[in-house]
């Protein structure tokens, strides 16, 4: 192992570490407060900026700056929570679950789909709760050892082993194995996909990856959008949404881009609503798309 990669994760252990040592209020608030006050200094946050101003054209500097720390904060408090939702529970009061919608999770196989919103790596926790397990996508940290840890710990909070398939073709190779066996799995579908298809996103094009509208309609199985919103500190809610139609127009790349588009649409109306919750830090949209919106956005309106 290089010298760095042993550094980072050593620093990542040490820090979850501490956050399972503090209680899970304390948790969640030490490392929102920290993020907030150290991520908006980081380059990546510039990303978020842009992003911003090309989606939400109306905000001013101010209020661009306000979200950024939002979505820092809510970054921070994701992480602080990780090592203690293992111990959560649906309960009343107090840390732990709540759930919205819940009548519509299905019991035998199914696509949940959902975004880098809230807490994400709590939804398919709170859904396994609820007697219902699915495996995940996930994209692997590029240092193996963080990898590993991440793993155990998503593992460990869902209380059994299930698989889970890494981003790229071996891992879409086993989902389709998984879903054609009857299993369920999520996807997290708001980061760009170089090779995807390009469908509007928050009102950009965007490239999107179209493997959970191909997966639903090659077996008819139910596309499921769930959001996680933070109640308080360390106190989740998860808002199941009713499955997504499924086009059957006969053109399969049609209803492909039709539902994929509608997924990015359910996706939209959640991060509109609650812009401070969504991950603005991807690099979502293409430079040439944000270039255009931000040209758009600084031309003189016509009298």
């Amino acid at each position: 192992m290089r010298l760095l990669d042993f550094l980072e994760y050593t620093g990542v252990r040490l820090l979850l570490a501490l956050f399972r040592y503090l209680r899970p209020v304390t948790a969640s608030n030490f490392a929102g407060r920290l993020a907030r006050l150290f991520g908006p200094l980081l380059p990546v946050s510039r990303v978020a900026e842009r992003n911003l101003r090309a989606v939400m054209p109306g905000l001013s500097r101010a209020e661009r700056r306000r979200l950024v720390r939002d979505v820092w904060e809510n970054l921070g408090r994701t992480v602080g929570e990780l090592p203690h939702l293992a111990a959560l529970e649906i309960t009343a009061e107090g840390p732990g679950f709540v759930i919205e919608g819940a009548e519509h999770l299905r019991a035998g196989p199914a696509i949940y789909v959902s975004a880098h919103y809230g807490n994400w790596e709590a939804l398919p926790v709170i859904v396994a709760r609820c007697g219902h397990v699915f495996s995940s996508f996930y994209r692997p940290a590029r240092n193996t050892r963080v990898d590993a840890l991440i793993q155990s710990l998503r593992l460990a909070a869902l209380r059994c082993v299930v698989p889970m398939f890494p981003k790229g073709a071996a891992g879409g190779r086993g989902a389709v194995l998984h879903l054609a066996d009857g299993g369920a799995i999520g996807m997290l579908l708001d980061q760009k996909l170089n090779d995807g298809i390009a469908v509007p996103f928050l009102g950009l094009p965007a490239m999107t990856a179209p493997a959970a509208a191909a997966f639903a309609l090659r077996y008819r199985y139910p596309v499921i959008p769930g959001r996680i919103e933070r109640v308080a500190p360390a106190r989740l809610r998860l808002i199941v949404e009713a499955p997504l139609d499924l086009p059957d127009s006969g053109d399969r790349a049609a209803d492909i881009r039709t539902l994929t588009s509608a997924i990015n649409a359910q996706f939209g109306a959640w991060i509109l609503a609650n812009p401070g919750a969504w991950l603005w830090l991807h690099r979502r949209w293409s430079p040439e798309t944000i270039a255009a919106a931000s040209a758009r956005m600084a031309a003189p309106r016509k009298q």
